[in-house]
């Protein structure tokens, strides 16, 4: 089974219906320890990625997901524009040319785009940081596509990783980012960065399954 352009858009639509859906969430993990501004600025982000896709006739996934990417790097505040940016820029980079994706190939890009965010936020597993979500989905979903797995149960234990990872980052003391100037007060609080993640992942599944 392949990943259609369509299918492609269809995803980013949905991004931005679950990310508006749960601006208020995110807004709310982020009071707890950081500037309250990640549900406004993801629902701000993914909506102008809307309006510029709307404009634009690309069947090339690649070209899409740089789009992707610079919007975002250029509509949302905070550490999130960059880090998410670079995430749809280099994952566009790996898919440059493709009008469609296989399971290996999401599983390329999605590496790519996570190799992304850790070279320019310096995060790793347990700095109570996006990664804690995306790492782990990821190696979930590599694991899967080696073992000859089909999509959808790729994409399942790639979303249910990233739902254990989220929810990790709740006993985690922050070491990136905002949260970490609270020091041992970002205890007990789960990290909105992973829960975007999360939703933008699962978000892939529910469409693609």
């Amino acid at each position: 089974m392949v990943i259609s352009h369509q299918d492609t858009l269809t995803w980013l639509i949905a991004c931005a219906k679950t990310l508006e859906e749960n601006r208020e969430y995110l807004i709310e993990l982020d009071a707890a320890i950081g500037d309250a501004d990640h549900g406004a600025n993801m629902d701000r982000g993914f909506k102008a990625v809307l309006q510029k896709l709307s404009n634009s006739n690309d069947q090339d996934i690649g070209a899409i997901f740089k789009t992707v990417g610079m919007t975002l790097v250029s509509t949302v505040g905070g550490a999130a524009g960059p880090l998410y940016g670079t995430f749809f820029l280099q994952a566009g980079i790996k898919l440059a040319g493709q009008p469609e994706m296989t399971l290996p190939d999401w599983v390329a890009a999605l590496e790519a785009g996570i190799d992304g965010v850790q070279m320019r936020g310096k995060a790793q597993t347990g700095d109570k940081t996006m990664l804690d979500a995306l790492l782990p989905a990821m190696e979930a979903l590599k694991q899967k596509s080696l073992d000859g797995a089909s999509l959808e149960d790729a994409l399942t234990a790639c979303t249910e990783a990233a739902r254990q990872g989220m929810e990790a980052t709740i006993p985690l003391v922050a070491r990136k980012g905002r949260a970490s100037y609270l020091g041992e007060r970002s205890a007990g609080h789960q990290d909105p960065g992973a829960t975007s993640s999360f939703l933008i992942l699962k978000a892939a599944s529910d469409c693609w399954k």
